[in-house]
């Protein structure tokens, strides 16, 4: 199962359209961890079918927060802000627990990053428009293949993002 996840496009609908254009075909479900600046019926932003609430969004129709299973893996998702994201991932982990998440995607710092801890994957994709660290625009596709899982990084262009990316062994 794949799952393609992005954060922090901040207003800027070029990376988006490209990125779903470019993998609509391969992905089981697409993320967006918010700061879209969207509204949230706005065209693009139905091929997220999980999508949230950023401090920049202004929509509130966004949910804050969005926990669901596809493909049989618990996902969930949001910005990242009102669980403390930029200082450590503590009241994230507490949350991910509570939904028995496998996956909890994220943003708000701009930085791509990527945890795995007691099976639970902690991503955040980066930023597609306005990247901290590194300063490169990503986003990041999530697969699960028998006892592993492996995130790609991708920069805005399709190009993995080596350096970035990683692979981790499941637990029994």
């Amino acid at each position: 199962m794949k799952v393609l996840v992005v954060s922090d496009n901040h207003s800027s609908s070029e990376e988006l359209e490209n990125l779903v254009i470019r993998h609509k075909d391969e992905v089981e479900c697409m993320v967006h961890c918010g700061d879209s600046e969207f509204d949230f019926d706005e065209t693009i932003m139905n091929s997220f079918p999980l999508r949230v609430r950023g401090n920049c969004d202004f929509d509130t129709r966004y949910p804050e927060d969005v926990s669901e299973t596809v493909g049989g893996k618990n996902i969930f998702a949001t910005h990242g802000h009102l669980y403390g994201v930029k200082l450590n991932l503590m009241n994230l982990a507490y949350r991910a627990e509570e939904n028995q998440a496998n996956l909890v995607c994220f943003g708000h710092s701009h930085e791509a990053t990527v945890h795995f801890e007691a099976n639970i994957l902690f991503l955040n994709p980066g930023s597609i428009s306005l990247p901290r660290k590194p300063r490169i625009k990503t986003y990041a596709i999530v697969e699960w293949i028998e006892d592993r899982v492996h995130v790609v990084f991708y920069d805005d262009n399709g190009e993995p993002v080596e350096d970035l990316s990683k692979s981790f062994e499941l637990e029994s």
